[in-house]
Formats: structure tokens, C-alpha cells, sequence
């Protein structure tokens, strides 16, 4: 497919979306070879063939030519022998997802295998910030499942052993989940945007811990329903009330400061944290199908503590810059420099969050 076309049909996903593709992966141990199924989002097929140098004339031979590239660059590895699949099957899952089904040859059933993958890595989302794929990962032997719920992504590579112990399954589950969520928003731009355009506001702990409590609550309302399949908003919906939600805040803050605190602050952040929380929720949604209910709840409770831990990193540091700008600025005239900051720092937030706004109801 033509390069040019295909940044053209990709525009939007580029300026909105999170650097992170996220996927499922099902590996069988089946007699005499392993199955594995891949359930790869068509972001990533995007991505890959946009700044690839791709020959592709159409979407099926788009599909084809990523199918090669995920062998390439997924790595299996049964008892330490490297394994070389190839593509047996390639499938529409929707229109958002695309299934690949790979084989590889066992010479006998491994005791071990150890995956790991650096899709997208090459392929720059901003300066320093590679796209990326993430995967939960399914294990079944003989089409019974062994291990469910596993994260695999570029950083975290996975080791799974037939006849696992839960505890250990569980505890490296939750690990890497956390490690998800952290990763999630510093990569996160919306998200990280709508945060920092509170925190200008903010002018006690007391104001911080109020308003981050609040938008904690709504996400993580959000993010558990929408996983359980309870409450579910298409993207078109979603993505611009999030970039809507920036740029409104971001706004207020310059035009009308007074209102930045009190009640009506903590109603607004609320409603459009709720929004937030579905777009955290994103790929997840369909990675998690299947999954055991309790297997989703601590995939949960590990992602969403990951978020606030990412989330802590970002705002404790500016909240305690700002006090000592604050501190240091002219004697007489702490409030107006207080007052400056914020609406210069919001006003320059504002105008990202219309171009993420643009973006996201083109």
C-alpha cells in the first residue's frame, strides 16, 4: 500500500492514541507441535507497514506481510531451543483485530518456554518513545488451559512452565500488570495532559489529594466495568469527551480561575474521569475475553495501582515545584505569580488538548 496513504489513514490513531498496541496470544502444546494464536489489532498492522518500507498494494497482502513480521520479531524458545514457526492461517476478528495462527515444530513437549518479542520497537511514537505491543497470554496443553491472564510485553519477557504453581503464576501476573499500568500513563499523553492541567491548579495538598482522589475513583469505576463487559462506549464516543475533558479544564484554569477549585471542580473531574477510565480500559477489553473472573480482578487491581503509581510520578513532582515558585517568586506578589503560571501553563495544554480534540472527531 502506498506509504503515504497509509500515514493518511492512520493520522488519527498517531495523534491520539497510547504508543502501546495491545493484543491476545494463545499458545496450545499440542502433540508434536505448538499452536499459537494471534489476535493482533490492526493499529499495529498500520503502524508496522506506515514506516516500514512496505510493498503492500492492498489490506490482505498488508496482513500477509505483518504475519512475517511478527515471526520475525517474536522469539519462542522451548527449553532453550529456539523454535522457527510459520503462518498456517490469517483471519478478520472484527474490524479492529486481526488473527494470525502460527506453527511450530516440537521435536518433544517441552517443560519450558520463554517468549519474548520487540514488535513496533523500531517504529517512533514521539523522540525516545517507541511504539510498543503488549499481549496477555493464554497457555493450553492439549487445548486445556494451563496459565491465563500472563502480560507479555517488550520489556517483560515470559517464561511459562507446564504444571506452574498458582502462587507464582499469580504473583507474576500482578507484577506484570503493574508494571502495565505504570507504563501506561507515562506514556499516556491525554491522560498525563487532563492531570497535569488539575494539578496547576491546585494550591494545598489538601486541593491535590481531593481532586486526584476524586479522578481515581471515577477511573477505576470505569476501567472494572468496562473489563467485565458491564459498560462499554465506542472509541468515537470516548476519545473526544477525554481530549473535550483537557481542553475544558485546561480553559477554566485560564479564563476562569476562580472556578479551578471547590465542588464544581470535583463534579467535572468526576464525570469526565469516568471517560478517562474507558480509555484506560482500551485493548484490554478484548485481550482479557475469556479470562476467569478472578483472574480479571487481579489483573485489574494491578493495572489500576500501576496507574496511580504513574499517575504519583507525574503530579507530586509538579505540585512541589510549583509551591516553590511560589516560595521563590516576588514578595509582594506570590498570588499573581501563582495566577501566571497556571493560565500560561494551561493555556499552552489547551491547545494540545483541541489538537487531540481534532484528531479524535475527524
Amino acid at each position: 500500500m502506498n506509504r503515504f496513504l497509509m500515514l493518511l489513514l492512520l493520522w488519527p490513531v498517531l495523534v491520539f492514541a497510547h504508543p502501546v498496541s495491545q493484543g491476545a496470544l494463545a499458545i496450545d502444546v499440542a502433540s508434536g507441535q505448538l499452536i499459537v494464536q494471534a489476535k493482533v489489532s490492526t493499529e499495529e498492522v498500520f503502524v508496522s507497514s506506515a514506516f516500514a518500507d512496505s510493498q503492500s498494494q492492498s489490506l490482505t497482502e498488508a496482513w500477509r506481510e505483518h504475519a512475517q513480521y511478527f515471526l520475525r520479531h517474536v522469539h519462542i524458545q522451548a527449553d532453550q531451543q529456539e523454535l522457527v514457526g510459520q503462518v498456517q492461517g490469517i483471519s478478520e476478528a472484527g474490524s479492529e483485530h486481526i488473527l494470525y495462527t502460527f506453527v511450530y515444530p516440537l521435536a518433544v513437549a517441552p517443560k519450558q518456554l520463554r517468549i519474548s518479542q520487540n514488535l513496533l520497537n523500531e517504529f517512533m511514537y514521539a523522540p525516545g518513545n517507541p511504539w510498543e505491543a503488549s499481549f496477555v497470554v493464554r497457555m493450553l496443553a492439549q487445548g486445556q488451559a494451563q496459565q491465563q491472564g500472563q502480560l507479555l510485553t517488550a520489556k517483560q519477557p515470559l517464561t511459562l512452565t507446564l504444571a506452574d504453581s498458582s502462587a507464582n503464576d499469580l504473583s507474576r501476573m500482578f507484577g506484570a500488570y503493574l508494571a502495565h499500568g505504570v507504563n501506561h500513563i507515562l506514556t499516556g499523553y491525554d491522560h498525563l495532559l487532563f492531570i497535569i492541567a488539575l494539578v496547576l491548579a491546585t494550591v494545598t495538598l489538601w486541593d491535590l489529594i481531593k481532586v486526584i482522589s476524586v479522578f481515581t475513583l471515577a477511573h477505576t469505576l470505569t476501567l472494572t466495568l468496562s473489563v467485565l463487559d458491564i459498560v462499554r462506549l465506542p472509541s468515537a464516543v470516548v476519545e473526544p469527551m477525554i481530549a473535550g475533558s483537557i481542553v475544558l479544564v485546561a480553559l477554566v484554569n485560564v479564563f476562569w480561575p476562580q472556578q479551578s477549585r471547590g465542588g464544581l471542580r470535583l463534579l467535572t473531574v468526576f464525570f469526565f474521569g469516568l471517560f478517562h477510565g474507558l480509555g484506560f480500559a482500551g485493548g484490554l477489553l478484548d485481550a482479557m475475553a475469556g479470562m476467569p473472573v478472578q483472574t480479571i480482578g487481579w489483573a485489574i487491581a494491578a493495572f489500576s495501582l500501576g496507574v496511580e503509581l504513574g499517575h504519583q510520578v507525574i503530579v507530586l513532582p509538579i505540585f512541589f515545584a510549583l509551591q516553590q515558585l511560589v516560595r521563590f517568586s516576588p514578595a509582594d506578589k506570590p498570588r499573581q505569580y501563582r495566577l501566571a503560571v497556571m493560565r500560561g501553563g494551561s493555556l499552552v495544554i489547551s491547545l494540545a488538548g483541541m489538537v487531540y480534540l481534532w484528531a479524535a472527531v475527524g
